[in-house]
């Protein structure tokens, strides 16, 4: 009895140890994504040579800003990229149950999000930079400040600064949040809500896409406030050598090619 599981004990030794090693030798950057921010990120059916294919979604693949400097840390920490597209609100809680290893989906680091998880160093930056679409033709399209929007109907996304802005538009009304960025601008587009908070270098593409629309910025003394630094990935408080891995990558991304990967992003998710 004692000889079998003394054969049994070191059987399983093995077996564990060869898991291991084939994972050492196999790595792999399990990424979760929304797919629904450009330039951030968004989904395609037709593979290119610079797109990612989605695991968890047959046919699709994942491209944009996050996309790409996810694919340069994989590489540079040698790993194989798998993307995972997530819906927004349970990214944080799939990346605790271990379903993927980090976030790269646009998420900023604010102080209620840190509570939960760590983040990288920002690979974009992003001040508190945000405007306000409405309807061209409608009420609001003259406001200049954010008391002007008394009575105006807004919508955000579950989760995000997007619906937390709402409650700094002095006397706006707070619809219930909707699941995507996409969906926001759907309940404008029909008229179900009076306006939304985006980021302002988004103003332009929604414009351009929907003439119908018009965005308002306002100056940054008298914008919105966020306690966050920018665009972070995403890792388990108890992944601290992925989060030193991943810092070390992004310190080596120079700026000027940081502006490059987000310029050819925002083109080709205009097209």
């Amino acid at each position: 009895m004692k000889n079998f599981l003394l054969v049994a004990v070191l059987l399983l030794c093995a077996s564990i140890f060869a898991a291991v090693h084939f994972n050492a030798n196999e790595r792999i950057l399990r990424v979760g994504v929304e797919c629904d921010y450009p330039p951030n990120n968004w989904e395609e059916e037709r593979m290119s040579n610079i797109n990612v294919p989605i695991v968890n979604k047959s046919g699709f693949y994942a491209d944009g800003y996050d996309i790409q400097i996810a694919k340069i840390v994989a590489k540079s920490i040698g790993a194989e990229l798998k993307i995972k597209k997530i819906a927004w609100e349970d990214l944080i809680p799939a990346l605790n149950r271990h379903e993927i290893d980090a976030i790269f989906s646009g998420m900023l680091d604010t102080s209620e999000r840190k509570k939960l998880i760590d983040f990288s160093e920002s690979y974009e930056e992003r001040m508190t930079e945000y405007a306000i679409l409405v309807q061209k033709d409608g009420k609001w399209a003259d406001a200049k400040k954010l008391t002007d929007f008394v009575g105006a109907r807004f919508v955000g996304q579950e989760n995000s600064n997007f619906d937390d802005a709402i409650e700094q538009i002095t006397g706006a009304i707070h619809l219930p949040p909707v699941a995507t960025a996409s969906k926001m601008l759907e309940k404008l587009l029909k008229n179900e809500a009076d306006g939304i908070v985006t980021d302002v270098e988004l103003i332009n593409s929604y414009v351009k896409n929907n003439p119908s629309l018009t965005g308002i910025i306002f100056p940054k003394d008298k914008s919105f406030v966020f306690d966050y630094t920018g665009v972070c990935a995403g890792v388990r408080k108890s992944d601290v050598n992925l989060t030193k891995e991943i810092n070390v990558v992004l310190k080596n991304i120079p700026m000027q090619e940081r502006q490059k990967i987000m310029d050819n992003s925002r083109l080709r998710s205009e097209n």
